[in-house]
């Protein structure tokens, strides 16, 4: 798909002193991006929904000053941004409750610093194995031509004895990453979908078939890889096209023969991000009757409705039987 290009971005002064920005304001300003010097992102549309969709068009370059990382568990030991939120609009997203109003995108650009902080992590951990996510409020790889942050943390868990690097995207811009010396210890997970879903739910993300090219591609490239079913969604002809997603799947990795993790995660909502949805997505498709779902206490003090005991059981059970049936490397982590 094409290389997301912001509206709008803004350039927080007190990146100026780092060698990238001066690479990244070069290419915004060979992009015709309209660049405004100003920590303070200023977005006064007439509606919310207005708001939301600017949002999304603008970025902020400035810092990442968070010292104390966060567990990530059980995705890995400890998460970090390079950026946070992205330029999908996935309807669906977990993310809708909390990014606000104004869900604009940050890129951090004192990524030396970051990777210094991480260090510190691997060290007071050493000679254990310490495992890092950089995906959990934003897809890095729809936002690394403006800023090469990927590619340098790539290289660095790369040369690292006891650090790892694991990451997500729904986006397939990977050519850049497949002559890295990552020496296996990044793993690149996919967010894969039914076309179903991704046509209608995951709007300005990469195509079913694009994302199938990217998976190959990576492969032959040698990362570990996994791959996150989410969310499982039952509607008509729900079995043929997720038995569709895994035959083409399995004829994509038909020469890789290390392990091949999935996560399984079945359709959610909680009642604000319902209202929220309705408000940004008015003619989403999205099934969210909640007379319908199993309301259920989620892990971040929220209740949030799933399928039915009977419906969810069936997801399960599907999807198991067709990851067995297509992969004799492949470890299924956990379904919620």
């Amino acid at each position: 798909m094409k290389l997301f290009i912001p509206d709008i971005a803004y350039i927080d002064p007190k990146i100026l002193k780092y060698e990238t920005s001066q690479k990244t304001i070069e290419y915004l300003k060979k992009l015709n991006v309209p660049i405004v010097n100003s920590k303070k992102v200023v977005i006064d549309s007439e509606s919310p929904e207005k708001n939301y969709a600017t949002a999304k068009k603008t970025i902020l370059f400035t810092t990442n000053g968070q010292k104390k990382l966060v567990s990530c568990r059980p995705s890995a030991d400890y998460q970090f941004s390079l950026s946070s939120s992205c330029p999908a609009n996935c309807e669906y997203c977990y993310l809708q409750t909390t990014q606000g109003e104004k869900p604009f995108m940050k890129i951090f650009l004192n990524i030396e610093e970051i990777l210094e902080n991480i260090q510190i992590y691997i060290d007071n951990n050493t000679p254990n194995i310490t495992y890092f996510e950089c995906a959990s409020i934003t897809d890095p790889i729809a936002l690394e031509h403006l800023s090469g942050n990927l590619k340098r943390c790539i290289d660095f868990f790369g040369k690292s004895t006891y650090g790892r690097l694991r990451l997500v995207t729904k986006f397939d811009d990977v050519d850049g990453f497949l002559n890295l010396n990552h020496n296996k210890h990044t793993k690149f997970r996919f967010t894969l979908n039914s076309r179903y879903v991704i046509d209608n739910f995951e709007h300005n993300t990469s195509s079913f078939q694009e994302r199938i090219d990217a998976v190959k591609k990576i492969a032959t490239a040698g990362y570990p890889i996994g791959f996150i079913i989410a969310p499982i969604m039952i509607y008509d002809n729900w079995k043929e096209e997720y038995n569709e997603l895994f035959e083409r799947l399995k004829l994509a990795l038909s020469y890789y023969h290390e392990e091949i993790s999935f996560e399984l995660i079945q359709h959610r909502f909680t009642k604000a991000a319902k209202e929220l949805i309705m408000q940004r997505f008015k003619n989403t498709k999205l099934d969210m009757d909640e007379e319908k779902r199993l309301l259920k206490w989620g892990p971040y003090g929220k209740f949030k409705y799933v399928y039915q005991k009977p419906e969810s059981e069936e997801i399960k059970k599907y999807m198991t039987e067709l990851i067995n049936n297509n992969f004799d490397n492949a470890i299924i982590e956990y379904f919620t």
